[in-house]
């Protein structure tokens, strides 16, 4: 090792100091006689000149034709443009819910109930309506309740609407201002959460969930829960302030098709607070539970 560092040294000592000099500056500035300045820049020296084959200036316009038109029907090339745009969304879609039209069998009478909704629009921006309501059978209708909403995609899972509702009953009606935000959660779950003030001032909040597990490929239990949330007491409404009302279902349906599908299951409502006091003095339950029987249909 040490006869190799000391010839290594003789060698260095043997080239001239011109040579060295020069082997060094090559290092500095590259192989290819171009050095670069502080600004990053590559200029030439030792004789080299730029390349004249490289343009200058700003670079040019974006086309705004189709240079697919110059070789075939523009007619035909427009018509493959729309449809790569339909795939890719801008196109006006539709569709009519009926998520339950139900049959139920309780302790304290038999009744009815249904919730659907439908819209219409694109991707990013809907028109929407929302419907629910129940009554006796054979009898009068408890409530129905109509929403017409504008809805906007706030990304690929959850929408934020706005709208309006108004109330139907035996009693005095009601009509809300709603805001509120529903789309699919991770692992699938359904939700969504509205806040109502009415034209005389009262505030009400509802939230929603629901989950779809399949049991096979057209049998599927989907469990449900809706909770309503009161600001005040409005006694007229035979609403109380808090936690007014609670509903669980527990629904196992049959798609014959995935437009269409009978279902079996429970409901259990209960009022709480003063919403149950007032039940009491209306001579109606505080609790309820029914069997159901009803469709899921939509096109």
């Amino acid at each position: 090792m040490k006869m190799l560092v000391h010839a290594a040294g003789l060698l260095l000592a043997a080239l001239p100091l011109p040579v060295l000099a020069q082997d060094i500056e090559a290092m500095d500035h590259g192989n290819d006689g171009q050095g670069v300045n502080p600004e990053g820049e590559i200029h030439a020296e030792h004789g080299v000149e730029a390349d004249p084959e490289i343009p200058t200036g700003e670079a040019p316009s974006v086309p705004a034709d189709h240079a697919a038109d110059a070789f075939y029907d523009p007619d035909v090339m427009s018509s493959a443009r729309n449809a790569m745009t339909r795939e890719n969304g801008g196109m006006t879609f539709s569709k009519l819910m009926i998520d339950r039209l139900e049959y139920r069998a309780a302790r304290n009478g038999d009744g009815y109930h249904w919730e659907g909704e439908g819209w219409i629009g694109g991707d990013i921006d809907r028109l929407a309506f929302k419907t629910e309501g129940e009554g006796d059978i054979g009898g009068r209708l408890d409530r129905a309740e109509i929403q017409a909403l504008y809805r906007h995609a706030v990304g690929p899972w959850f929408n934020l609407e706005a709208g309006v509702r108004h109330d139907v009953r035996a009693g005095p009606q009601r009509t809300y201002a709603t805001i509120g935000i529903e789309g699919l959660a991770p692992y699938w779950f359904e939700l969504g959460t509205q806040a109502f003030i009415s034209d005389r001032g009262d505030l009400h909040v509802r939230l929603e969930g629901s989950y779809d597990l399949r049991v096979s490929q057209r049998l599927i239990l989907q469990p449900a829960a809706e909770i309503n949330i009161a600001a005040q007491d409005v006694p007229e409404l035979g609403i109380g302030s808090g936690l007014s009302e609670v509903e669980l279902g527990l629904r196992l349906r049959y798609e014959i098709t995935h437009e269409f599908a009978p279902y079996v299951g429970v409901n259990w409502e209960r009022s709480f607070g003063d919403t149950a006091r007032f039940a009491h003095l209306q001579g109606d339950r505080a609790s309820s539970t029914s069997l159901v029987l009803g469709t899921r249909f939509w096109f």
